[in-house]
């Protein structure tokens, strides 16, 4: 199948500001954009890019005073294949981890390995390690978290999301993260398009989602603690430790964010 996507994100700066942007499709996607995901700004301004630590396409500018746009509108080819389901993917015993996936084991920013270590293991210690310990936290934070945009806040924390009972998507993939990463299953956060394609039309604004991944068996799958089931056309724009490696934009000064689009839909004709 064929998937158009693309935002349309404005900002409002007093004075010129230094902006970074996470914004790309994930390396990993590249070869299946039909028509490349270039960011375009108005009013016309320089972007350079680099590839981060985790791997993710990183654009940087300097946004001029005023009003400042970035704009993509792009194809991209998928398999309409939903989310890998592999039931009997085992845990992997910590000592015998690669070594780039200790990382996503460890606290982070919006992840509270430290304080939500013992209660993790109270939960799911008894169940047995692997796919079905992974889905026994997904089916928890699901049934735990209701979802509301009117429960976002930027400085949430899985602790925090747990606690309240309430969230966005980031919320309930950074408890999920948590709470796989006390149980030491290495899991890390992601973000990217996720449009209404094989199920009922979400009736909301269309927005970037969060979900997360797991390595299981000598591989990462997909799980969405939000949702909580396989999905189509899920389209990875970055990956880290939390929300606050693969923030949008991060700007190096004051602004407001005025307007804020962003579609994924399926091309059928």
């Amino acid at each position: 199948m064929r998937i158009r996507i693309g935002f349309e994100i404005v900002h409002t700066f007093p004075q010129p500001t230094p902006l970074l942007a996470v914004l790309n499709v994930h390396p990993s996607r590249e070869k299946d954009l039909l028509i490349p995901d270039r960011i375009n700004a108005w009013p016309p301004t320089p972007i350079s890019t680099y590839v981060d630590d985790f791997g993710n396409v990183c654009s940087r500018m300097l946004a001029p005073a005023g009003d400042f746009t970035l704009q993509t509108d792009a194809l991209v080819a998928d398999s309409g294949e939903p989310d890998l389901y592999a039931p009997d993917a085992a845990q992997v015993a910590v000592e015998e981890l690669p070594d780039d996936a200790l990382l996503y084991l460890l606290g982070s920013r919006y992840c509270e390995t430290d304080r939500m270590s013992d209660m993790a293991w109270s939960l799911f210690g008894n169940v047995p390690g692997g796919w079905g310990r992974v889905q026994a936290i997904v089916d928890y934070v699901h049934d735990r978290v209701a979802f509301g945009y009117q429960h976002a806040r930027s400085t949430k924390s899985a602790y925090e999301a747990h606690e309240e009972r309430q969230g966005v998507c980031r919320d309930f993939a950074h408890l999920a993260v948590t709470l796989c990463r006390c149980m030491n299953i290495p899991a890390r956060y992601a973000t990217g398009y996720l449009g209404d394609i094989g199920v009922p039309k979400d009736p909301a604004p269309m927005d970037f989602s969060a979900w997360f991944e797991v390595y299981l068996g000598g591989r990462w799958y997909t799980f969405d603690a939000r949702h909580n089931q396989r999905r189509i056309g899920r389209i990875v724009m970055g990956r880290g430790r939390d929300a606050s490696d693969v923030a949008l934009t991060n700007t190096f000064g004051p602004g407001v964010l005025k307007s804020f689009k962003v579609w994924t839909d399926e091309v059928t004709a």
